[in-house]
């Protein structure tokens, strides 16, 4: 559609009836026949012309309006020429954003295909744009789309920007905008998606963003947000993604939870949240793929119900105070990727304690299994080489680990980092260290092994390729 807008002639141009009736068949209906002007003695020549004219006039907008540079549409030209009045540094985007071309066609610029034209979306992502969000851009009532993501933007989030009810992508994110977000965006109530994060809102999470079924994503991360995560939050029908991680949110996860089986990722990492979760959280969520609550205040027994989620890839619930023993239903989840317990006060004081291990072969993609910094005793059970050859990373330091390391550990032969450090841990590694030729990190420091060339304090770092795990 824009690609046919043109800039208008200036010298204008004369047309034979016929000609323009060949041209704009769409309004012969409005020409008088040539025999019927012909014919009225009563029809003054000049009459005629300028229905003629007018005609031409009419048809000339109508099949030719995108030749133009006739803005038919004030209102949105006016609140696009407002926002770049906002910008602070004259950036290269906005370089055509002038009257002499169509304001359809100027860079980011999205609009209708039939008049008036209206601006459908506005995508200046990743240019460079500093300054402040010009409230006028509410006037664009049309649009489904605003991204001014990955910029220099400051200021507020204008409240205007909820007049336009028809928005269904809200994308304000990697900026340094401040203030609150307004408790009007209820009015949103098309909202598909809304990106907020790594600014510096702060304040509240206004409930009634809770209230807006159509949402199916949420990113208010890295932010200044604090009080309580709304209960509105949990009742979204159509949620996918939710969040909220880097910001000083409070409360916790209802104990009673609607069932939200649209939800596939949920992130609350590094906030202030705590409680117990609910002990059907695997059932209530049952298609999440991704949960983060790493970095808050959870504790209580981790739910077996997780297990029930069997979609699940990445569970990140290190630094908290989960206690009692690692779930073996996490063994049902046989696309699981990342499991990540460390920093909590897990057990495992005997062989039912570490039931968890043995079903965790049956985790056939597993790659990091990071369980440092527990209450982890006794010795490493042999099934350790049953799990996934495609296992990566096994952190297992500062626990209370004793006995030997199972030679068996030798069949994850593409470990690239072990972690056994501050245990209690006897014996040698010859006889299996050997074997794990893709390992450029082993950790065995502050343990009690002997000969082969170890020592208790032995940390090794074979040529690095990559770096060492840690949870972020």
């Amino acid at each position: 559609m824009v690609d046919r807008l043109q800039p208008s002639a200036h010298t204008p141009v004369h047309h034979h009836p016929a000609e323009l009736q060949k041209r704009f068949p769409c309004c012969t209906a409005l020409l008088p026949c040539r025999a019927e002007v012909m014919r009225s003695p009563k029809q003054p020549a000049k009459l005629a012309m300028l229905l003629l004219l007018a005609v031409l006039l009419l048809c000339n907008g109508v099949g030719n309006v995108h030749g133009k540079t006739i803005h038919e549409n004030s209102v949105d030209l006016h609140a696009l020429l407002d926002f770049k009045k906002g910008t602070t540094n004259d950036p290269p985007a906005l370089s055509n954003w002038n009257t002499t071309t169509h304001f359809c066609r100027w860079t980011g610029v999205n609009c209708t295909t039939t008049p008036p034209f209206r601006v459908l979306s506005l995508n200046l992502t990743g240019q460079n744009l500093q300054g402040q969000i010009s409230p006028s851009l509410g006037n664009l009532t049309f649009r489904r789309a605003l991204s001014l993501k990955v910029n220099l933007l400051e200021g507020i989030f204008p409240d205007a920007l909820t007049n336009c009810s028809n928005l269904a992508f809200l994308l304000l994110s990697l900026n340094q905008l401040t203030g609150v977000i307004p408790p009007r965006i209820g009015n949103l109530t098309k909202l598909v998606a809304l990106s907020l994060y790594r600014n510096n809102f702060t304040g509240i999470i206004p409930p009634v963003l809770g209230t807006i079924s159509t949402l199916m994503r949420v990113s208010l991360a890295e932010n200044q947000l604090s009080g309580q995560m709304p209960y509105e939050l949990w009742q979204m029908p159509n949620i996918v993604v939710l969040i909220l991680d880097q910001n000083s949110l409070s409360g916790g996860i209802p104990q009673i939870l609607p069932n939200m089986s649209s939800l596939q990722v949920l992130s609350l990492t590094d906030n202030m949240l705590g409680g117990s979760l609910p002990s059907d959280i695997g059932d209530a969520l049952p298609s999440l793929q991704t949960l983060f609550l790493a970095d808050n205040a959870f504790e209580g027994h981790i739910p077996p119900s997780l297990g029930n989620a069997l979609g699940l890839e990445q569970i990140d619930l290190s630094s908290n105070y989960f206690t009692g023993k690692i779930p073996s239903s996490f063994g049902k989840l046989s696309r699981m990727t990342i499991l990540n317990l460390e920093g909590n006060n897990l057990e495992s004081k005997d062989s039912e304690g570490w039931e968890f291990l043995d079903a965790l072969a049956n985790c056939r993609y597993l790659e990091v299994i990071a369980l440092s910094d527990n209450q982890l005793e006794g010795a490493i059970p042999n099934s350790v080489g049953n799990l996934s050859i495609h296992l990566q990373y096994l952190v297992m330091g500062g626990n209370k680990l004793s006995g030997i390391v199972p030679p068996s550990i030798r069949k994850l032969n593409n470990l690239i980092q072990i972690s056994l450090d501050y245990n209690n841990l006897i014996g040698t590694i010859g006889e299996w260290i050997g074997q794990l030729v893709k390992l450029q990190h082993l950790n065995l420091q502050s343990n009690n092994f002997v000969g082969g060339g170890s020592s208790s304090s032995m940390a090794y770092h074979r040529t690095e390729q990559t770096q060492p795990y840690t949870k972020h």
